[in-house]
């Protein structure tokens, strides 16, 4: 797994560097497809100084991405409670896997419980079809703040690709936009 540890508004100690490494290095014991993972520590200007230190961990496996992100007033604990979180996350990501893969070997379950599975699963209730005009990036953001949604997509006008604008929790926006 290739490890890419890297810092914003903060130069990262190599102490700090090797404690990352070590901690998040240890995920790919449980799943070993890890093929990158990326961890970013910031220091953000915030009111409460308790959330100033922030880890952000993308880790990619077979075209999958789990993502995981604290905040602290110290980098190592929030290295560790990032840790744990993902640890979880590729628990339930295998057990997943593993479900698929052995769904059609088990006898069927009785159709009582299966609908009652069926009808706590969470479903898609709504579906929308709806034109995709070419814009800017400004203007996705100018059409999000008129419809007051927390997410936008467009197509956008510089490359032709479907794009996804979306509101942070720090009041910034993000774009998502398929890699080429």
């Amino acid at each position: 797994m290739q490890l890419i540890v890297s810092g914003k508004n903060l130069e990262v100690s190599e102490w700090l560097k090797e404690y990352v490494e070590k901690k998040i290095g240890k995920l790919d014991r449980y799943l070993p497809t890890l093929t990158e993972a990326r961890v970013e520590l910031a220091l953000e200007n915030t009111k409460n100084i308790n959330q100033s230190q922030v880890v952000q961990v993308t880790l990619r496996t077979n075209g999958t991405i789990l993502r995981g992100e604290e905040r602290s007033s110290d980098f190592t604990a929030a290295v560790d409670t990032v840790a744990e979180k993902l640890h979880r996350q590729i628990e339930r990501y295998k057990g997943k896997r593993q479900h698929a893969r052995t769904q059609g070997e088990h006898a069927p379950l009785p159709p009582d419980l299966q609908a009652e599975l069926q009808a706590t699963a969470p479903q898609i209730v709504r579906k929308k079809k709806f034109r995709i005009p070419p814009m800017t990036e400004e203007e996705a953001i100018e059409q999000m703040e008129l419809l007051g949604h927390n997410f936008f997509v467009f197509a956008n006008r510089e490359h032709g690709y479907v794009n996804v604008l979306y509101r942070r929790n720090d009041g910034n926006y993000g774009l998502i936009e398929p890699e080429q």
